[in-house]
């Protein structure tokens, strides 16, 4: 079994939904159902599934479980983005949300592609 805490791939995911959280709190009343909901539930599967995948015991499930984080990671992204247009988050939130998203995108990638090649 994999230690999850040792992953830097787990810190930026788990500072995401941290800053995903902050920053859907101030959406409208409306979107609580919608896209706040939306955002956080995608938020949340990111660090979710590295945990879930460093429980699993073959490298293949581990894998799929990273994939499957690395994709909540774009529904995110795109989410953000989407809030961002629509007035819903402050420019300086989204940009601070953006950075640590590409960078987490990043790290998570690399992380798959150690595994792919091992």
């Amino acid at each position: 079994m994999r230690d999850h805490t040792k992953l830097r791939a787990f810190e930026l995911a788990d500072e995401v939904a941290v800053l995903i959280y902050r920053a859907t709190r101030r959406f409208p009343r409306e979107e609580m159902y919608g896209l706040t909901s939306q955002m956080r539930r995608a938020a949340v599967s990111v660090p979710s599934n590295i945990v879930e995948g460093c429980a699993r015991e073959t490298q293949a499930e581990y894998l799929r479980f990273l994939e499957v984080a690395f994709a909540s990671l774009r529904e995110l992204h795109y989410q953000l983005n989407l809030a961002g247009r629509l007035g819903y988050s402050a420019a300086s939130d989204v940009s601070e949300c953006d950075i640590k998203m590409v960078e987490a995108g990043k790290v998570l990638s690399a992380l798959m592609r150690s595994i792919r090649n091992s």
